[in-house]
């Protein structure tokens, strides 16, 4: 799909949690080894709608946007503290957009905040309303023990999108959907903690709807792989982000800058958009930049933007919170999360 009015990037936050788990004290405990060098934790007082909400507040910040004029707010993720209530609805209250706005979460796994994003994109672009927030936000949720639990981190990123042309930091190209019924991560209810099939993951899961999204937007947009600057992938782990590029013909070059899954893990709904706004921080005006998402289900969104003249002016405080770490073990984490529960 393309926008056919102008919408963009006004401003942009991201939120990483101060914890973190080195690898090799999951491996110590569990005993397998690391994909990752260490992730990202929440605190004892930290979830996914207070990381969502500190993102969200940057973003409104950075792109000088008052909270009133602000028409909707969509919160994607698979790990809300409520199992029956909106998170959107708090995170609202809590900028002062409320009441008049559209608030609604979503939920479509890792790629919950793409797709939020892309809705907001429509929303703008078809002068219903004028700046919207899209944010992704998860907690670290895993199965003791399981190939997650060594990956699943924390974290959220929020972007405020506009069609006013002056604000904008990137504008918003083209879009593309790919999705399948591909049964290769769930939860039913009550269960704890999500399941997941080992076999489907790679394929016919990332690597199918990566790819194919991927694809689809450059065959509609008539781009190519040296077209780009910067490209994002959905990062589970390390390895299938550089496999996905290679598949796709970009170079290793392109994606190391988003790639932050060996610092602070898998952070789901928030993975791409938190490597998105690495890349915002250091690209330069007139670069173009792919992010392609992955949720498991199974779906991927791909989305083009190219950066304008006031890129770099604004930065988010990402660097910064990548950079503060205070590591705990494992013990201690399981305590908090309430990970290991006594009969």
């Amino acid at each position: 799909m393309k926008f056919t009015a102008t919408v963009g990037v006004a401003g942009y936050g991201a939120y990483v949690p101060a914890f973190r788990i080195k690898g090799e004290e999951i491996s110590r405990v569990w005993g397998d080894a690391a994909p990752v060098r260490e992730k990202s934790v929440p605190g004892p007082d930290e979830d996914s709608l207070t990381m969502a909400y500190e993102a969200a507040r940057e973003a409104l910040e950075m792109a000088g946007v008052r909270p009133e004029e602000v028409g909707a707010v969509l919160v994607g993720s698979e790990s809300p503290p409520y199992a029956v209530k909106p998170s959107a609805t708090v995170v609202a209250e809590a900028l002062g957009v409320t009441p008049r706005v559209v608030a609604a979460d979503l939920e479509f796994a890792c790629r919950a905040g793409t797709t939020a994003m892309i809705l907001v994109a429509g929303l703008v672009a078809s002068g219903a309303i004028r700046h919207g927030l899209a944010i992704g936000a998860d907690n670290a949720q895993a199965r003791p023990g399981d190939e997650l639990d060594y990956t699943a981190g924390a974290g959220a990123a929020a972007f405020l999108l506009s069609g006013d042309r002056s604000r904008l930091l990137a504008v918003l190209e083209h879009a593309y959907s790919f999705v399948t019924d591909t049964p290769d991560f769930w939860r039913r209810e009550g269960e704890s903690f999500p399941r997941h099939a080992h076999r489907f993951t790679g394929e016919p899961a990332y690597f199918r709807h990566v790819v194919s999204a991927a694809r689809g937007l450059m065959e509609e947009a008539g781009l190519k792989p040296s077209d780009f600057d910067y490209v994002v992938f959905h990062q589970p782990n390390v390895r299938f982000p550089l496999r996905a590029a290679q598949l796709l013909g970009f170079r290793e070059e392109q994606v190391k800058l988003g790639l932050l899954a060996g610092e602070i893990g898998n952070t789901y709904a928030a993975a791409s958009l938190i490597g998105l706004a690495r890349v915002l921080d250091h690209a330069k005006p007139g670069q173009r930049i792919l992010v392609v998402s992955f949720g498991s289900g199974a779906g991927s969104d791909a989305i083009s933007l190219v950066t304008t003249e006031v890129v770099g002016s604004r930065k988010s405080s990402l660097e910064r919170l990548l950079a503060r770490r205070a590591y705990v073990d494992y013990a201690l984490y399981a305590k908090q999360k309430a990970l290991l529960r006594v009969a």
